[in-house]
């Protein structure tokens, strides 16, 4: 990803506040930085930072309290068809009365397009996170690995320039995780897509990150960006065993135990 590639996310002095009066609680406050066309940033803080907050303030499900998104230059005020959304509990985002086909299908409703045509663009979206074959079978008739491509396949059926990510991994084993991040990589080059992924695991982050953005708590700031220069080709050997893996990981834990220290928690 070019350092002159054009501005896509831009968040400005963001915060969002709970609550009013002396029973306030601040979550996030001034809260700003960049996102350029075809980056891939994960966002990384201790645990309770505000990252599905700030999530969810990026894709308009939640207004924030003060400060602004622009998406493209125009600031964002409500859910944009340019953004597709991946959430961690597949197993409450599938319908379970619904065959994969049906469940990607579903993301294409408001476009009332003709159902023959949804349904194609559904198996391609399917073909395209490697489950063809599996069309029309129901999520419980799937491994958790599965359900979790069904679930990015329905992201991905309606073409976003900006795929957003909350913890899209942490309910998946080990090794599932692993063919998940490298498919994540594959889709993001192959489509050209601004990602945005938030994340407790710090590897992934480090692994899968043209920046990492590091938050503090109580309430959550950007303590720091971090450049990630591993470029395109990284696999999950040799990347994660390179010495640069090493300090960027040391780096970031670094950042997240400081914080927690500030705030009087023993580290994880």
């Amino acid at each position: 990803m070019a350092d002159k590639s054009p501005l896509r996310l831009a968040v400005r002095a963001l915060s969002k506040t709970y609550g009013t009066g002396a029973s306030a609680n601040v979550v996030l406050q001034d809260i700003t930085f960049d996102i350029r066309e075809g980056e891939f940033v994960c966002l990384v803080g201790p645990s309770g930072a505000g990252k599905t907050t700030l999530l969810r303030c990026l894709t308009s499900l939640m207004p924030a309290s003060s400060g602004e998104i622009q998406l493209d230059g125009q600031r964002l005020t409500r859910p944009s068809p340019k953004i597709s959304v991946v959430f961690q509990e597949y197993t409450r985002s599938l319908m379970p009365w619904m065959t994969a086909e049906r469940n990607v299908a579903l993301a294409l409703y408001n476009r009332k397009l003709p159902k023959r045509e949804a349904l194609a663009l559904s198996r391609e979206a399917l073909a395209s996170v490697g489950l063809k074959g599996a069309e029309t079978k129901y999520p419980w008739q799937l491994s958790g690995g599965m359900q979790q491509r069904v679930a990015i396949a329905r992201a991905l059926v309606t073409q976003p320039e900006v795929l957003v990510m909350d913890e899209p991994f942490a309910s998946i084993d080990a090794q599932t995780k692993l063919e998940l991040e490298d498919l994540t990589l594959a889709l993001q080059r192959s489509r050209d897509m601004t990602v945005m992924l938030v994340t407790h695991d710090i590897d992934e982050a480090v692994y899968l990150s043209d920046r990492i953005i590091v938050l503090s708590k109580n309430p959550a700031t950007v303590q720091e960006i971090i450049d990630v220069r591993f470029g395109n080709e990284r696999d999950q050997f040799t990347t994660r065993a390179s010495p640069l893996f090493g300090e960027l990981r040391s780096h970031v834990l670094s950042l997240i135990r400081l914080t927690q220290h500030k705030q009087g928690l023993s580290p994880a």
